[in-house]
């Protein structure tokens, strides 16, 4: 998987671009000496809470005046910034910010933590007030962006120091400035089209562009078919040794279409892989939504039908991948896979209305970096639903909470988040060659599919690890796109 990682994870590994100004009132400076020069400390310590992976950080200062944030403005806008911080330092005028918000069109976090968890009240001066006044300005400042009709700030309130709270919505805002990067930036790539006419996975690709920045590559399926034919040996080899080193492959227990990996399976898996990722080498894509027949019995079948493994590990590696051409499920497995809690391919399997839980799981690829203990690789004698026959990876989602995301079209041509959360639990699953996780959802299973069935999902969603519901729907905010969690 190492040489799977370091080729795939573009988007993960793109470089942000944060910006900083810290904003106060300059005729403070000259009634109170230091108080500048203290509030810029407090200014480069908030700096310093960036999660430093692969993050540029461009400071733009003090703005305490109209025209200072007139020129502050033009230097915004020069940098390319993905997401910009200001810095409540102290209070200070609202025609400061107003003159940046109007202007600028990432988006913008108010930060407010002052230093002192509470003032010394025996002590308590002007000064001391002033240095701890973060938040005074905040309903100002989200008041003029809303008299503005732009997008009220998000707000982190706290304190400087010992706050990990704080800390965790730093990073958290970085986080969302990765998935909308990454989005705006990403090249899909597209095989086929939907399986059977499922009229649910049907995508608008201008949409996709429209509402994400997304550009999708329209591929054919010939193209991995050349690479798969040019294969060397050696390179099979390679990877017939690492897909038996990473899967488990058991005797077949009680499904009759499932049978021990053989020889033949092994090798057009190994060798689709190798095709596969020299493909998307070729066409510089950041992800992959197909389904493809190909005439029976064809070279086109046999290859197209057998991309689960290579799939999986491309999956499971930073670079989602799904099948049956679901363009829109591919969306959301990039924002969990951008958002660092996986991404897997599925849709719901049978209810146990003995325990109360829903088999959550798909045929075909997954993402193997979020499963519970080692994946397993089945030969299938047949497809189910689907032409050929192949390898099947079968394992469980890890234990632990879960969150799942459908994006789905609406009758008036926009997009529309389904977002709930649950819990993978321990248990038995059936031995298909197919993932299948135990969900759990309160308040219980059966009322939680009446209310996810309601807001009119598709098919297939995204399943991540963690409870992740409300970031995913900042997420959905950010890009206008609307958005609802299922009542637990």
């Amino acid at each position: 998987m190492n040489e799977y990682k370091e080729f795939f994870s573009p988007q993960l590994n793109k470089e942000l671009h944060i910006g900083f100004f810290g904003v106060g009132y300059d005729f403070y400076w000259s009634q109170f000496p230091g108080l500048f020069e203290e509030l810029m400390e407090k200014h480069q310590v908030i700096m310093g809470k960036v999660p430093p992976k692969a993050v540029k950080i461009i400071d733009f200062g003090m703005v305490d005046n109209p025209s200072k944030a007139y020129e502050t403005v033009l230097k915004i806008q020069a940098a390319n910034l993905d997401m910009l911080f200001c810095n409540m330092l102290t209070y200070a005028t609202s025609g400061t910010f107003g003159v940046i918000v109007r202007a600028v069109d990432v988006p913008i976090i108010l930060v407010a933590l002052q230093p002192r968890k509470a003032l010394d009240y025996s002590k308590a001066s002007t000064y001391m007030q002033l240095a701890n006044d973060d938040i005074c300005s905040l309903p100002e400042f989200t008041g003029v962006a809303a008299r503005m009709g732009k997008r009220i700030p998000g707000v982190i309130i706290g304190t400087l120091y010992d706050d990990p709270e704080a800390d965790r919505k730093i990073a958290e805002y970085c986080q969302i400035a990765r998935v909308l990067k990454g989005l705006k930036q990403a090249h899909f790539g597209h095989i086929g089209h939907p399986i059977n006419a499922m009229l649910d996975m049907h995508t608008d690709i201008t949409m996709l562009t429209s509402f994400f920045g997304c550009h999708v590559v329209e591929c054919e399926a010939n193209e991995i078919v050349d690479h798969y034919v040019s294969c060397r040996e050696s390179e099979i080899e390679e990877t017939e040794n690492m897909i038996l080193e990473f899967f488990d492959t058991p005797d077949p227990v009680s499904d009759p279409i499932a049978v021990k990996l053989n020889k033949e399976d092994l090798n057009t898996s190994a060798r689709v892989a190798v095709a596969l990722k020299k493909f998307i080498e070729s066409k510089k894509i950041d992800g992959l939504a197909y389904y493809y027949n190909g005439s029976p019995n064809s070279t086109e079948e046999l290859v197209m039908s057998n991309l689960i493994v290579g799939n999986s590990l491309l999956t499971s590696s930073g670079f989602p991948m799904c099948g049956e051409s679901d363009l829109k499920t591919l969306v959301a497995m990039m924002i969990m896979n951008l958002l660092g809690i996986g991404g897997s391919f599925a849709e719901f399997h049978p209810v146990d209305f003995n325990e109360g839980f829903v088999l959550v799981g798909h045929d075909g690829p997954h993402n193997i970096s979020i499963a519970e203990g080692k994946p397993v690789l089945r030969s299938l004698i047949k497809y189910h639903g689907k032409p050929g026959s192949g390898a099947g990876v079968e394992f469980k989602i890890k234990e632990g909470p879960i969150t799942m995301l459908s994006i789905n079209s609406t009758c008036d041509g926009k997009f529309k988040f389904v977002i709930a959360e649950g819990e993978s639990v321990k248990g038995p699953i059936p031995p298909t060659g197919n993932t299948n996780t135990r969900g759990y959802f309160k308040p219980d299973v059966r009322t939680f599919l009446y209310r996810w069935m309601n807001e009119g999902p598709t098919h297939h969603f995204a399943l991540g690890i963690g409870h992740n519901a409300h970031l995913i729907q900042k997420v959905a905010n950010y890009l206008n796109i609307e958005s609802v969690i299922i009542s637990q």
